[in-house]
């Protein structure tokens, strides 16, 4: 167990022993289903795992030139590319960083499409399915009116040179939502699927949580590649590599309570290091602590911004907190340290690995030229 005392705060860690139980989970599904397993760097970038993360997957994919280009020099292979929008700005280092590229128009495919397949880069259209399990609308990439995909009632032929289709409905999904999505492409796009090499099924499959069916999953991506069997599958989850391999340590700075409510003030910000936390919204786990019984002691994590709403609880401890006391919030790796920013300047955590043989290394800490140097 990590030693959270011995840690800087605000910290994030990663725990080496967790992730490897991840990878094991990902490589059994990779070996039984013949289907690529690729890490989606939108969830982490963490390159310093790039390394482990590459042993134990297909490759890794991208949403922008420096994404690619992060997976390019540092994951050692060409990036699966896909963003919303592609500019003459960035392009040629997509390009150059790439080897296959999903576009999420037409219009786009026929702008930049034909420079791809001069270099031999196998290109992809997104599509959208008209499913999605998705109940929050700014996760859900098929609410009405998305800019996310092609729908089926607009892609009346398949333009020369596209090789395969892309679609991301899911978020946390399970197998049985995967079911209904690929039930969903068939219906509305399955005129071009014996006419395709490939077909990117996105991320969102959470094949590491407690409570997901491998076995199902297993049985799903056989029975699709059995009716389909010209066709390469690719997963691309975010999620299922880091999930629940790492905290973010935190201290307890002060302590204030108003109109009965007691809030412990942190040395992080929900805003700026766990967003995540307010937009889905989610409450997330604190090691030590547990849901208040009635009666109970309530605390308030406060963070440390300026922001009013920059704030998440109630939890309840075995004891009253006290100002030097560490919160530390569990599943911290993923859609965190991609997602920060530095408002207010507020001190930016550092980065460790909790190693396998128990050594800690700090792998980034940040300071005051970090803030400046973002700026103007």
């Amino acid at each position: 167990m990590v030693d959270f005392q011995k840690l800087p705060s605000p910290c994030f860690v990663l725990d080496e022993t967790l992730l490897d139980a991840n990878l094991a989970k990902i490589d059994s599904v990779r070996a039984a289903t013949g289907a690529e397993i690729i890490v989606a760097l939108k969830a982490c970038a963490m390159w310093r795992i790039f390394p482990e993360l590459a042993r134990h997957s297909d490759g890794a994919t991208a949403s922008s030139a420096a994404e690619a280009r992060l997976v390019f020099e540092e994951y050692g292979r060409p990036a699966h590319t896909y963003a919303p929008v592609y500019t003459d700005r960035d392009i040629g280092e997509i390009l150059r960083c790439s080897d296959h590229i999903t576009f999420n128009s037409v219009a786009q495919f026929e702008r930049f499409g034909p420079m791809a397949l001069l270099r031999g880069i196998s290109c992809g259209l997104r599509i959208n399915p008209q499913y999605s399990p998705v109940e929050t609308d700014l996760y859900n990439p098929c609410v009405p009116g998305s800019r996310l995909g092609i729908a089926a009632g607009e892609l009346r032929e398949l333009p020369a040179g596209v090789e395969g289709l892309h679609f991301h409905v899911l978020c946390e999904s399970r197998p049985h939502h995967l079911h209904l999505a690929l039930e969903a492409v068939e219906r509305h796009f399955g005129r071009f699927l014996d006419r395709i090499a490939w077909l990117n099924m996105g991320g969102g499959h959470l094949m590491t949580h407690a409570d997901y069916d491998c076995d199902e999953l297993i049985r799903i991506l056989r029975g699709f590649k059995a009716r389909h069997p010209r066709l390469r599958l690719i997963l691309e989850p975010g999620s299922a590599f880091t999930w629940r391999t790492g905290f973010l340590v935190s201290t307890v700075e002060d302590i204030v309570e108003n109109g009965g409510i007691r809030t412990a003030m942190l040395d992080v910000s929900f805003a700026c290091h766990m967003p995540d936390c307010l937009e889905m919204p989610y409450k997330p786990a604190i090691v030590g602590a547990h849901e208040p019984a009635a009666g109970e002691m309530r605390w308030r994590m406060g963070g440390n911004s300026c922001l009013a709403g920059d704030y998440a609880g109630d939890w309840a401890f075995d004891r009253s907190l006290r100002v030097g006391d560490r919160i530390v919030f569990e599943d911290m790796i993923h859609y965190t340290m991609v997602k920060t920013t530095m408002f207010n300047g507020v001190a930016h955590p550092a980065i460790a690995i909790a190693q396998r043989d128990g050594r800690v290394e700090i792998v980034r800490e940040f300071g005051y030229e970090d803030f400046r140097d973002r700026m103007s």
